[in-house]
Formats: structure tokens, sequence, C-alpha cells
């Protein structure tokens, strides 16, 4: 079985990429195991230098691994530029804290001595999606590496070519063999990848239709699972906010990635005070938007990164319209390329409120005051991420019970920071990524009693 690599902006083949079969796969897995019994041995400061150098491969040619990401899923170049230079970071970042993390724990007790002693537990199935090629690797695989587990990585099939890259970047920075590896593969074989004995827990960042059929199988083996599935990201602004200065962050957190991604913004809720001032600021710079040649530097706009997922995008706005749902601009698709779009007067109970929009589609929502606003904002099967825009910060940090979501920005879209821990709640899965939490996902806590 092959699998082809399509440029969604001109529909021209990028590669073809050999499935594993069955016995490689087993070879694969198998190496993984091996490589984790010496692997674990390897001190901190050593993986940490190996790191340390797939951040300067990183850096050193950013040019082509961005141009790969930008081929094979249709962002433009700069964002490309950018997800390839936020990788690094994460790998300084986890080279750097990695000894402090994982240090001993001392717990006093009536014991001579007692400790909490943190230890690698194996092979990691790292099953990955296609909307951030690279970073949604990195931020699984710096950790994970780090703290002496190894990796395997199940990317999803159109973003091989960037997958194949990755696991060469491991290798040239001295990473042994074995430590982090690809694994070319259809669905057919995922449960038997997550029954075999080398994979101690997997991870996976995906729908939450692929998130429920995955965590049902790390359930069936009593396999460790981690789950980061869709959002619908309320971006609440009240009367007081700048509202020029939401409009900026509201365009990067609904536009970004062509509105490809779980934390985007999806639904905007306005107060009745400022509904027509934002909504009217936000048509203006959607206006200015530019759509073309994804390597062009200008580009704003590109493609999503398969016709059926515009195709999609393109029932929902009908559907939304036909329940009620007013089209402010856009609306329109050619093949691949979905129209920036904006809906107004949009209510619950339409697929642009109750649905993931995975595309450049915002929906404006009136609410009358703040309470209905954080009502609105509460009525969802998701809880990724909630933004509130205004000037009355202390307000704003007392109000952050009022969200069940795993993230509470205020003035700032949602987004993932190596520093930070990353996860959501309800539909939108469960585990925490990045910052020492992201780490201890996949650690023995081992308690160490020595009686006195």
């Amino acid at each position: 079985m092959e699998f082809n690599s399509i440029n969604p902006y001109n529909g021209k083949l990028i590669d073809k990429h050999k499935s594993h079969s069955k016995d490689e796969t087993k070879s694969i897995l198998e190496k993984s195991q091996m490589a984790f019994n010496s692997w674990r041995k390897v001190s901190i400061a050593e993986r940490a230098k190996m790191m340390t150098k797939v951040g300067q491969i990183l850096r050193e040619d950013v040019e082509t691994y961005a141009q790969m990401i930008t081929m094979e899923m249709g962002k433009p170049i700069s964002e490309s530029r950018g997800e390839v230079k936020k990788c690094a970071l994460a790998c300084d970042y986890y080279s750097e804290n990695t000894a402090t993390f994982l240090a001993d724990e001392i717990i006093e007790t009536d014991a001579r001595k007692s400790f909490v002693k943190h230890e690698p537990i194996g092979t990691i199935l790292a099953i990955m999606p296609w909307n951030f090629p690279f970073w949604q690797v990195f931020r699984f695989a710096a950790p994970t590496l780090m703290a002496g587990n190894t990796g395997i990585l199940k990317h999803a099939s159109n973003v091989f070519g960037c997958a194949k890259m990755i696991e060469e970047i491991f290798i040239k920075a001295g990473f042994p063999e074995g430590v982090f590896q690809n694994l070319f593969v259809d669905h057919d074989q995922t449960e038997s990848i997550i029954a075999h004995d080398a994979i101690k827990a997997v991870t996976l960042t995906g729908s939450e239709r692929a998130g429920s059929a995955v965590a049902a199988l790390a359930g069936k083996y009593l396999k460790k699972s981690l789950m980061e599935l869709g959002g619908n990201n309320a971006f609440i602004v009240w009367k007081d906010a700048n509202i020029d200065q939401a409009v900026k962050t509201a365009i990067t957190a609904r536009m970004m990635n062509c509105g490809q991604s779980c934390i985007a913004a999806k639904r905007f809720i306005l107060v009745d005070e400022i509904y027509e001032e934002f909504v009217s600021k936000f048509l203006k710079e959607v206006g200015k938007l530019k759509a073309g040649d994804t390597m062009d530097d200008s580009t704003k706009i590109g493609t999503l990164a398969r016709k059926d997922l515009a195709d999609e995008l393109q029932s929902q706005v009908k559907r939304s319209i036909e329940a009620g749902a007013i089209l402010l601009a856009g609306g329109s698709q050619n093949g691949s390329f979905h129209e920036p779009t904006v809906l107004g007067n949009v209510k619950p109970g339409m697929p642009a409120f109750e649905e993931e929009t995975f595309g450049p589609l915002a929906a404006m929502v009136r609410a009358k005051d703040i309470d209905e606003a954080f009502e609105l904002s509460e009525n969802s099967k998701y809880g990724l991420g909630v933004t509130v825009c205004t000037s009355n910060i202390e307000l704003a940090l007392e109000m952050s019970s009022r969200v069940s979501d795993g993230a509470y920005f205020i003035n700032e879209l949602v987004k993932s920071d190596p520093r930070l821990p990353f996860g959501g709640t309800k539909r939108s899965g469960y585990g925490r990524e990045l910052a020492k939490d992201g780490m201890m996902e996949f650690i023995n806590r081992k308690t160490i009693y020595v009686k006195a």
C-alpha cells in the first residue's frame, strides 16, 4: 500500500510513501523496546545535549522544514517558519528543565527516608494530526525522550514527508537508533500496535471520533492514554474592552492556520453594547486578508489541507444559514480553498455554534450581558479554552471559575506554550501536555521508603 502526499494548493503529487508491512511494524516495535533498555540509562545531561542539537538543526534549516509543512498541508509559508522555530523552543525548554522536573521529591514521613523517584515507563505511541505537523510531534517528543522514554510516531498520512524529516532530525542530532521512529501504517493496524507489549502508553491529538476509538483500545489493553481532542473556543468581548485590539487578536485567533486549529476562537460572544462595532471592524479586517500562493510571504490565508475538509466546512455554513444565521462575508468554496467566512445572528442549535468548525469560519453570537456571555460559552460539549477581552482585569480574574475549560486567557488568544500545561475538559479530552505536567504524564512516580 502507498500513501500519496498531495499539495492541497495546486493538487500536485509531492511524494509517495510505502506502508510498513505487519512484519516491519513488529520489527519497529521490538527495536523501540530494545532501545529503551539502554536509552533510559543515558544521563539527563547527555540527553539534553542531543535535544539541544535538535533545536539547533531546526533553526539552521528552517526554510527546508517550513516548505515541507506548507507543501503538505497548505498553511502560508510564514506560519510554517514560525511553527519550526516554536519546535526549537520546546527542545531548549526541556533540555534546560528536565533535571529539575525529574529530581527526587523528598517527603517527610516517619521513615528514615522517603521520597518519590521519577522513572521512564517505556515506549510511547504518538498518533498525531496534520494541522501542525511539526509542532504537535515535538511537543510530545521533547518531554517524552528527555524523560528517558522512547517514541513511535504514527503521523497523519498526508504529512508523511514531515514525519520522515522529523525522524531524520533526531538521527542527525545523535539520538540512538530506535529511540524515535516512524510508523507508516493505516488505521487497521492501530489495535495490534497498541496491544503490543512494547507500547506502554498512547497519546493522541485529533478528532473526538479518533480519540474515542483509540482511548477505548488503550483501555482494553490497560495502557495509559492522553487525549488532546477538538475544541469550540469562545472569544468573549465585554463592553469595556479595547475593541480595536480585540478585533486584531480575534483575526489571528480565528484565521491563523486557515482556522484549522483545535484552540482557534470559533464562537465570538459579544455583549450587546459592542456587537455592531466589533462585527463591523472584524469584517473590515477579514477583507484585508490576502489569499493566494502559500509559498508567498504576503499570503495570509492558505488552503485547507484536503478538499473533504473544505466540503465539510461548506456544509456547516449552509446548514447554519438555513437555520437562521446571516452570511456577512465570504461563504464560497473552490476545491480545497474555502473563503474566510463570517456568520451573524448565530445561536445555540446551529452547526456554527454547536460543532467544531475546522476552517476560516467566524460565528458572531450576541449576548445581553456578561452573565449570558459565560452561559453561552459553557453551552458546549467541548472545553479547551476561552478568551475574555476587557479592561477590567481583576473582575476577569475573579470570574475565571465561571469557565470549565482547560485554559482561560485574558486579552490574548488561546495558545500553547512549552512553559504552560495544555489540555482540555469534557469532550476536548484529558491529560496535559507541555510544562512539567506534560513530562509527568509518562513517568512512573515511584515511592521509595526506608524504615527508620
